[in-house]
């Protein structure tokens, strides 16, 4: 039995990104904003008999509600860190939010296209003002939310550095190595977003001011075709990437690669190699390493350091019978 404390070789599994709490805030920011964008806009269509109003108000609420599972996501996730039911942390949480929230952006791009399809087939009077004054207030709102969370798309996300060094009986060795490596896909979803709706109000004002002056009726639902067409090929893109992660897809081939060349040294060889995503910015990788003279699993380990993005290290150790 230990006489000491082994608080050391105890693991950490806290694989949140360390944008996490701000990234949290932002997107708050923007369920707030849209929130108010939509109450305000379903108030004046009620008041002014507006349809335009009243369906762009309740257009705005999808977004809030997707918004909101990844604001909530985050918060989840924060409140849970410590948590040991959830083996692998909470790092995982931002990607369910992720893919939930293609999920309703597809529906979208769906929904779209129909009312697109039907008005081409049986066009409808617009009321030109009207619309492109609501299209251009929606696309107020949708760009001061891009700019909130304007580096989702491309900023990658550090951790908090830890080494621990781990030594058993059994053969293996645990490391923990925080680097940036993935995206956010949560804050991703949520940038995704706010960009649909802005390059569909883009859109829209375009195809009204068309339509208005050249008496082309048909531009305004061609254009919104052509809108679903682009929002869902995001929202596939979305939940490839997500939904990669939840299954634990390999997390990165080229740094599976670099693995497999730093363990297979002299007569090591790597006979089992599992690499996965545990959280924006980590990755987890378990390995089982064979060898005439095996050696100790930190000298393994220590084959290892440095690599970006490389949050929980386990390495089995075997000896080939002669």
């Amino acid at each position: 039995m230990h006489s000491h404390s082994i608080e050391q070789w105890t693991h950490d599994h806290a694989f949140l990104g360390e944008k996490h709490d701000e990234n949290e805030r932002r997107t708050w920011f923007v369920v707030v904003l849209t929130l108010v964008m939509m109450v305000g806009e379903i108030v004046a269509g009620s008041l002014f008999g507006s349809m335009a109003l009243l369906a762009d108000g309740w257009h705005m609420g999808t977004h809030a509600a997707a918004l909101g599972i990844a604001a909530f996501a985050y918060r989840f996730a924060r409140r849970h860190l410590g948590n040991a039911h959830f083996t692998f942390g909470t790092g995982k949480f931002g990607d369910l939010a992720a893919f939930a929230s293609a999920i309703i952006l597809g529906l979208i791009a769906v929904e779209i296209a129909y009312e697109s399809v039907l008005r081409l087939i049986n066009p409808v009077p617009i009321v030109y003002g009207e619309a492109i004054a609501v299209a251009a207030l929606g696309l107020c709102v949708n760009l001061a939310s891009v700019w909130l969370l304007r580096d989702s798309h491309d900023h990658h996300h550090h951790g908090h550095g830890h080494a621990h060094d781990d030594h058993d009986d059994h053969g293996h060795d645990h490391d923990h190595h925080h680097h940036h490596h993935h995206h956010d896909n949560n804050l991703r979803a949520a940038y995704v977003h706010v960009m649909t709706d802005a390059a569909t109000s883009v859109l829209a004002i375009a195809a009204l001011a068309v339509a208005m002056y050249s008496g082309w009726v048909w531009a305004d639902p061609a254009v919104g075709l052509i809108g679903s067409i682009v929002i869902g090929s995001w929202a596939f893109g979305l939940i490839k990437s997500s939904g990669a992660v939840l299954l634990d897809a390999r997390a990165d081939e080229k740094l599976e690669r670099v693995i497999r060349a730093r363990m297979e040294v002299g007569e090591d060889r790597v006979t089992d190699l599992h690499l996965w995503q545990v959280g924006p910015g980590h990755c987890a990788v378990l390995l089982s390493v064979v060898s005439d003279k095996p050696k100790q699993p930190a000298i393994y380990k220590r084959r290892l350091a440095g690599l970006k993005g490389l949050s929980h290290v386990t390495v089995e150790v075997e000896t080939c019978p002669h």
